[in-house]
């Protein structure tokens, strides 16, 4: 982590989650208080610096995801946790809404044996209570590598909410029901 990224006085940590499109993870976890920085990219995979069109075959093995640099003083790993299930369908394999292929799987790659336990312990709390209608089926996983995506993927909806229709039909909305159900925890402007 370089000091550039973050203030190197400040304790801080580090989570990678992947949900699907990381454009929607991306903006979501933006706006909650702790939170430092989040970038797109991707993990998971077998090549070395893959690119977005090589991702997309679904070839490279790699998941779209997002890495959130945080302050567990601030915000728990506990509560992205709660945040990272309730923002995406963790029951379908390989799959969010339209986008299908093994790079728009559920997966948490967990950086300590810590990040390990808490995301077992809620993955199996979760199926044991029927939270879900189908069983989870999120990849619990050691991180390796993470590569970050392509400047344009970075801030996505923040640079692109008026010019891309994607963004109001499919990201706006989540982003709205996100706000809703944990408006105590955004940061405020």
């Amino acid at each position: 982590m370089s000091a550039s990224l973050v203030n190197m006085n400040e304790k801080t940590d580090t989570a990678t989650f992947g949900t699907g499109c990381f454009w929607c993870t991306e903006a979501i976890f933006e706006q909650l208080k702790g939170v430092l920085k989040v970038t797109s990219g991707y993990s998971g995979g077998t090549v070395a610096k893959p690119t977005y069109k090589e991702v997309c075959t679904g070839n490279t093995g790699h998941a779209e995801c997002v890495q959130v640099v945080y302050e567990p003083a601030k915000i728990s790993y506990d509560e992205l946790l709660e945040v990272f299930w309730q923002v995406h369908d963790p029951t379908t394999l390989n799959r969010q809404g339209a986008d299908v292929g093994t790079q728009y799987r559920s997966a948490i790659f967990y950086h300590n044996d810590e990040q390990k336990q808490k995301a077992e312990h809620y993955k199996a709390e979760l199926d044991k209570s029927g939270a879900f209608n189908n069983p989870i089926v999120t990849e619990i996983t050691p991180f390796e590598i993470f590569y970050p995506a392509e400047d344009y993927h970075q801030e996505y909806y923040q640079n692109n909410k008026g010019a891309n229709p994607y963004c109001a039909v499919v990201i706006r909305p989540k982003l709205e029901k996100f706000q809703k159900v944990f408006a105590a925890k955004l940061k405020r402007d």
